[in-house]
């Protein structure tokens, strides 16, 4: 009986299975970004972006409200998973596993073989940076019937790799952080 009970107080107290672990630390939904750092490390690629709400369009008083997103990859080795954890005002709010890390960064690229949806920091870590970006910002809005909106970005990308001065460039187009395609280009 004691162990039946000791048993689920092992249970009770246990980390979720989806949590992630930095060597014997546990992350999970709701840490601060400063706790994370100090448990895992600085991650290898840090992406930001923001949404605003406004309550009160066209009324006597409106108020803006802005959210910061901050987007953080970590790259564990070659024989873990990369981990792409989403902040919402400095609180963690989702936690993605990626593909396979690598020992180096940019040293397992492919431009070819990206699929559409492959995230920017798995780019990253297996291509390096690009030598070259350009962005646009855009906006989606959307209003209800009581003088509330929600300005949502679109940010699109294009991250240009040059393989060399016998290869075509690749021009990778990255919509809010995600591959869309990639285009040859000539030099």
């Amino acid at each position: 009986m004691k162990r039946l009970a000791l048993l689920c107080l092992l249970l009770l107290l246990a980390a979720p299975a989806h949590a992630l672990r930095c060597g014997t630390r546990v992350v999970a939904d709701g840490d601060r970004d400063f706790a994370v750092r100090e448990r895992c490390g600085e991650p290898f690629y840090v992406d930001q972006f923001a949404s605003v709400s406004v309550r009160g369009a066209n009324g006597p008083l409106e108020t803006q409200i802005e959210d910061v997103y901050d987007v953080w990859y970590y790259n564990f080795g070659p024989r873990r998973l990369m981990v792409r954890l989403l902040f919402l005002n400095g609180r963690l709010e989702h936690e993605e596993t990626l593909g396979y890390g690598v020992n180096t960064l940019g040293d397992s690229c492919n431009l070819d073989g990206l699929t559409a949806g492959t995230s920017a920091g798995e780019i990253v870590a297996y291509c390096g940076e690009p030598a070259g970006r350009r962005n646009q910002r855009r906006a989606n809005v959307r209003r209800d019937n009581f003088g509330n909106e929600r300005y949502t970005p679109v940010r699109v990308e294009e991250w240009t790799y040059d393989l060399g001065s016998s290869r075509l460039l690749r021009v990778l187009t990255l919509q809010n952080g995600r591959l869309q395609s990639v285009d040859t280009e000539g030099r």
